[in-house]
């Protein structure tokens, strides 16, 4: 393990004869209100390291961890610059490492300042970099433009934060003399690969410094030469888009709190990467309100680049002496394929403490079946043909609390309403628990009605500008979770609700942007408080009731960032249930959010938000793989119909320790209308595929299917998984010869050549279980 000491005055690169201390560790905490750091900064953990890396060597660093190698330079007169980030440089010596930097300085060339200019992690202007900016922001004009000279690195190995492993840790602290402030940055390489980074900003000034944005930024090379984002709207959520890389900035922002429309990953790689193959980068910003992510290309000279960070709103970060803000944490990861790049994110979620351990409950939500008429014995038959087919968690949706009649009233007055309820909710608890069910409520609690006696009694409560109300969306206003009263209100009202019944799970919606969002009191930009308030929010409940897991749900998949992550067991991929939508949806979720993660539930036969019909075995196939659950009137299916969910729930229930331990992988097959996709057992001994028919294919049959992800040198049985192995004859069509007694083949061979697959109709879907023989 090695330890940076402060620099010196020098202004030449960091010398490694260092001495090599141990500190105790001590993060900054923020103030409720402000969300800003008023104590100084504190020395990071030095632990006793398990391994040591090599460096520095002259200011150079090498991080290496599960085929990943960054390497960084960091000198007293700039910021960190990463020489390298991508595939693992292996064991490199001292002399490699300079010839390396050696290597990456560019030739001056016209029109160019008369010196190379450095892509640091948060690029400054005073450097000569013309791109996006790291920091911007002003002290009443002044101190527009920062110079930072570094004044301490520490690197340490083997540590912890919050309980999960990080493979290395460099923070780097650095001043401006002149604009009165200092910077922090900490980069961090977790176990799987995974780069993340995060900069803190103080002002150490006796004026005021209003804070505009900072963005970290990553380099990319040239051969990074396409992007590919996600976009979509409510019910269409990570629709996948992809296009050349070219000169200029490809800017993703979020402006709405949530991000239905925006994208989870910005990504850039060769041109024509898959899943399998092809190097690809991208980053991802940790945080649940308003985002900004780009891919930019400088000219003359052509650097690359991916950065992201928070949007800031005008005046949202003020910062008195003293006082700091600390950007989102923005995660980077790399593979060969986006398997690999998706790989990185799930290992890292699946290593917290806090990560769901316990097996996925198979759930039903009341929602699309009784939408808002809460009776109790139409409710209890539910619960009873739940039960029937093997549902372990039963969830009661909106409509339960006083005056929640429809979506125009209610919100905010989080007590069980004794219209519909005359004995509370315990007639129901008791049902639910006495079937051996676990039960689950839902929640708003960002949200308010102006039909409500919350919005009556507190109007100021209501997050506006200017004295007038933002345009309504679902009714609904936003509550201004900032102000300590709104706080302390919607705490106090939900955790009697979770102490008075058996609540083991919390669905938590958002159901409205962030429009017009200011303090009453201030008239300031409230976006950023609101944020870090819900945050508060959620982290108060989960302390005090720590047997509750809480699902985000905002309109569906609009928040499922990695922040909210930290606080939650699952999300709501989306409120569309369809099947065929839900191929694309999950596979662009998927990508950050691993299977158990995902909440995917069998509808019923035709789409409440698309009119389509689809046949159970598709809804079944689709919801098989994510955190299953049943979002359908089953007191209204047939018996044939109950029948075929129960064995669904059974095969769920049977094979999510595979399911949700797994690695996801997924085909690149030349068929558009054909999509496949399965999870794999660590030590490759077992496999489960879908092989999905999204439209009619050019040729029938569809071909060899190739099955990656297995152990080349292991032979395999493969055959039909029920109850996914039904396929509808068609026009005389037969079922390939191996179907009916399996097939024995070697992962090599079956990654390599594959497999012949039944014709199938569209939107359909079959499995496969692979087994090691």
């Amino acid at each position: 393990m090695k330890l940076l000491t402060s620099i010196g005055d020098l202004d030449t690169p960091i010398s490694s004869d260092v001495e090599i201390t141990s500190t105790d560790d001590e993060e900054v905490t923020m103030t409720m209100q402000t969300d800003l750091a008023d104590t100084a900064d504190t020395a990071d953990t030095a632990e006793t390291a398990a391994a040591t890396i090599p460096g520095p060597t002259d200011g150079l660093w090498h991080l290496r961890a599960a085929g990943v190698s960054l390497v960084l330079e960091v000198a007293r007169s700039a910021l960190p610059q990463i020489l390298h980030w991508g595939a693992d440089l292996g064991d490199l010596p001292a002399d490699e490492l300079d010839a390396l930097r050696a290597a990456a300085v560019p030739p001056v060339a016209s029109g160019t300042p008369d010196a190379p200019v450095p892509l640091t992690i948060l690029p400054e202007q005073s450097a000569g970099w013309l791109g996006t900016p790291g920091v911007t922001g002003h002290r009443d004009g002044a101190d527009f433009s920062t110079r930072f000279l570094v004044e301490q690195v520490r690197l340490v190995h083997d540590v912890e934060r919050d309980g999960a492993p990080v493979a290395h840790r460099m923070t780097v602290d650095a001043r401006d003399a002149e604009a009165d402030l200092t910077l922090r940055i900490e980069i961090e390489m977790l176990p799987g690969g995974l780069v993340r980074a995060r900069g803190r900003l103080r002002n150490t000034g006796a004026a005021v410094f209003t804070v505009g944005s900072l963005d970290l930024a990553l380099p990319l090379p040239r051969e990074a030469d396409e992007i590919l984002d996600f976009t979509g709207r409510h019910l269409r959520e990570r629709s996948p888009q992809r296009h050349d890389f070219v000169a200029g900035t490809h800017l993703r922002e979020s402006r709405r709190a949530r991000s239905h429309d925006g994208t989870l990953l910005m990504t850039a790689g060769r041109r024509g990467f898959g899943y399998r193959s092809g190097e690809v980068w991208g980053v991802h910003v940790a945080w649940s309100g308003n985002t900004r992510t780009f891919a930019e290309q400088g000219m003359p000279t052509g650097e690359r680049l991916l950065g992201a960070g928070e949007l800031l709103l005008a005046g949202e970060v003020r910062l008195s002496t003293g006082q700091a803000y600390e950007s989102p944490w923005v995660y980077a990861s790399y593979g060969d394929g986006l398997d690999e790049l998706s790989h990185r994110f799930h290992t890292y979620l699946r290593s917290r403490p806090q990560h769901p351990g316990s097996p996925r409950k198979a759930l039903v939500n009341v929602w699309e079946a009784v939408y808002f008429d809460h009776d109790l014995d139409r409710l209890t038959a539910l619960a009873d043909a739940a039960a029937a087919a093997g549902v372990e968690r039963y969830v009661l949706d909106d409509g339960w609390f006083r005056g929640r009649r429809d979506d125009t009233a209610g919100l905010g007055d989080w007590t069980v309403d004794d219209d519909v309820w005359p004995e509370g909710l315990h007639p129901l608890a008791d049902h639910v628990t006495g079937l051996g069910m676990e039960l689950g409520l839902w929640f708003e609690p960002e949200m308010v009605n102006p039909d409500s006696d919350l919005a009556r009694a507190h109007p100021e409560w209501i997050l506006q500008t200017g004295n007038r109300m933002p345009p309504e969306a679902r009714h609904q206003q936003v509550l201004d979770l900032a102000h300590t009263g709104a706080w302390e209100h919607v705490y106090g009202q939900i955790d009697a609700i979770l102490a008075e019944y058996p609540i083991g799970f919390v669905k938590w919606d958002h159901n409205r942007d962030l429009v017009d969002a200011g303090h009453t009191a201030t008239g300031g930009a409230g976006v950023h408080a609101q944020t870090h308030a819900a945050y508060r929010l959620l982290d108060a409940l989960r302390a005090a009731h720590p047997h509750v897991e809480f699902e985000s749900c905002a309109g569906g998949g609009g928040r499922a960032d990695l922040g909210i992550l930290e606080r939650t067991e699952r999300i709501w991929t989306s409120d569309c249930i369809d099947a065929l939508e839900r191929q694309t949806i999950e596979a662009g979720t998927g990508l950050l959010v691993p299977p158990e993660m995902l909440g995917s539930h069998i509808g019923s036969p035709t789409s409440h938000t698309t009119g389509r019909r689809h046949e159970l075995s598709f809804r079944g196939a689709t919801a098989f793989f994510g955190h299953l659950g049943i979002e359908w009137d089953l007191t209204a299916a047939s018996e044939a119909e109950r029948s075929e969910v129960a064995r669904w729930v059974a095969a769920y229930r049977q094979h999510r320790d595979l399911l949700h331990h797994g690695r996801s992988v997924r085909t690149d097959d030349p068929d558009p209308a054909l999509r496949v996709h399965g999870v794999v057992r660590e030590g490759a001994g077992e496999a489960i595929f879908a092989v999905v028919q999204l439209t009619t294919g050019v040729w029938a049959p569809p071909g060899r299917v190739r099955l990656p992800g297995l152990d080349p040198d292991t032979t395999y049985d493969v055959r039909p998984l029920a109850p996914g192995d039904e396929v509808e004859p068609g026009h005389g069509e037969a079922l390939p010869p191996w179907w009916s007694d399996g097939v024995r083949l070697s992962g090599r061979t079956l990654a390599g050549a594959g497999v012949q697959l039944p014709h199938q109709f569209p939107e359909r879907s079959v499995l496969l279980h692979v087994t090691a023989v």
